[in-house]
């Protein structure tokens, strides 16, 4: 038997789940299940023969030692502050570690410990990073091989709402962690565009988004990631003169947020004074300017960031509960997790609610004198509140890629992004029988 030890159970995992289990008869798997609590796991999965569920404390060496050295393969769905500690605890005891997540420094200086001990160290192997690293090396790949220049990529990633369940004017709840939505963007995007380098600091990337129509469902904003930069080289588009990675909204939510990073609500770098008895109104209050006249709230945010009273934009502020007397009611808050705590009552899933990823590349590429764009379009739905589109998504090309490290087809040691053709074509020739298939469309340019 093949022993694998999967820590965190949360809403990413539940798809993940699933597949382990399913595929644990044919493949001799034993499942070990740790979290902070699992009592929301459902009693088929607590019941089965093949599962042990326990309570997990990340910062409890022993339990974390002993738990490790029970596994041929450690599956990560921890925070992602999480994963150094879980890898240097899987390079101590010789396991091999799957995660969805970044591969962040103090992981990647472990490159050559591990390849030494014959370790994999599988990282960005869920949908973003993962899936979007996957299906785009798979085209860069074939382009390359015709012969063709790759002039342009664009590449935007959305987990939204589907539309019977697009039912607030944000066009938006929560399907993953809320901190990281709340804080997303914050640090610098850099890119490529046309040759040159551009840069969209935090106060201003809200208000630089780019407009995406996908057939059947609708208009998009996408707005700028991070350090998209960073990509070229592994990508082997070092010369590309125009290379952005991006993240997808239904159109108005990234001008509405735009008026909250104006206020600085999303700000977690200092605590609020009172937010036991400070009001939401009163927060926001707290950011404008002294007010000696009788001019409405809404008039003055409208003055504030440059907008009209009447804009569509603060109608999302006022839905949100931003110019409510309802308390914050927290012993402790930065502004950003006061405005966390607002949003995850506003957002939250409903019983029944289904998610949708929208998944977007955009190639420009010059083959035999002729300039050809193609755009690759993914949008799956989620099948309820649980079996999230998020979670499969993230969740699937995880297991995936464990079996393939457990039945030995996974040859790559060190610390490996899926970026091989012979690991990403299996994965996402399976995630094709879950219905997570990419269309693609050619068209030529004038």
């Amino acid at each position: 038997m093949k022993n694998i030890l999967l820590l965190g159970a949360g809403r990413s995992a539940s798809v993940l789940i699933d597949y382990l289990i399913s595929n644990a008869p044919q493949e001799n798997w034993l499942l070990a299940i740790g979290d902070v609590r699992v009592d929301h796991l459902s009693s088929s999965v607590l019941t089965n023969p093949l599962v042990r569920a326990f309570t997990f404390d990340v910062h409890d060496a022993a339990q974390r030692e002993a738990e490790v050295n029970q596994a041929d393969v450690v599956i990560s769905m921890l925070p992602a502050l999480f994963h150094p500690l879980v890898a240097n605890t899987c390079l101590e005891q010789a396991k091999h570690l799957v995660t969805a997540s970044y591969v962040p420094e103090d992981i990647k200086q472990l490159h050559t410990q591990a390849q030494e001990k014959g370790l994999t160290f599988l990282m960005e192997c869920g949908l973003d990073p993962g899936i979007d690293h996957m299906s785009a090396m798979q085209i860069i790949h074939h382009l390359q091989g015709q012969g063709a220049t790759i002039t342009s990529f664009k590449s935007f990633t959305g987990g939204l709402m589907a539309p019977e369940s697009d039912t607030n004017p944000w066009h938006y709840k929560f399907t993953w962690n809320p901190r990281n939505v709340i804080l997303a963007g914050q640090s610098t995007a850099k890119y490529m565009e046309n040759g040159s380098y551009k840069y969209i600091p935090y106060p201003k990337l809200f208000s630089r988004t780019e407009a995406f129509h996908v057939e059947g469902y609708g208009f998009f904003d996408g707005y700028a990631n991070r350090d998209s930069l960073g990509y070229r080289e592994p990508y082997g588009l070092q010369e590309i003169p125009t290379m952005l990675r991006g993240t997808l909204r239904r159109q108005g939510y990234c001008q509405a947020w735009q008026v909250l990073v104006q206020l600085g609500l999303p700000d977690d770098t200092y605590f609020l004074d009172n937010p036991q008895e400070m009001t939401y109104r009163e927060l926001v209050e707290s950011f404008l300017p002294a007010d000696h006249g009788t001019a409405p709230l809404r008039d003055r945010i409208a003055a504030y960031v440059g907008l009209s009273p009447d804009a569509k934009e603060l109608d999302l502020i006022e839905w949100a509960g931003l110019l409510e007397d309802e308390p914050i009611a927290m012993i402790t808050a930065t502004p950003a997790q006061a405005l966390e705590k607002l949003l995850t009552q506003k957002w939250q899933l409903s019983p029944g609610d289904k998610d949708m990823i929208v998944m977007l590349h955009l190639f420009e590429y010059e083959l035999d004198g002729q300039k050809h764009k193609l755009t690759s379009s993914l949008v799956v739905l989620g099948d309820n509140e649980v079996q999230t589109a998020m979670a499969k998504t993230v969740g699937l090309p995880v297991g995936i890629a464990t079996k393939l490290l457990l039945q030995g087809n996974l040859k790559q040691t060190g610390v490996v992004v899926p970026l091989q053709a012979d690991l990403y074509s299996a994965i996402l020739q399976e995630l094709q029988g879950y219905g997570v298939q990419f269309q693609e469309k050619v068209e030529a340019l004038d």
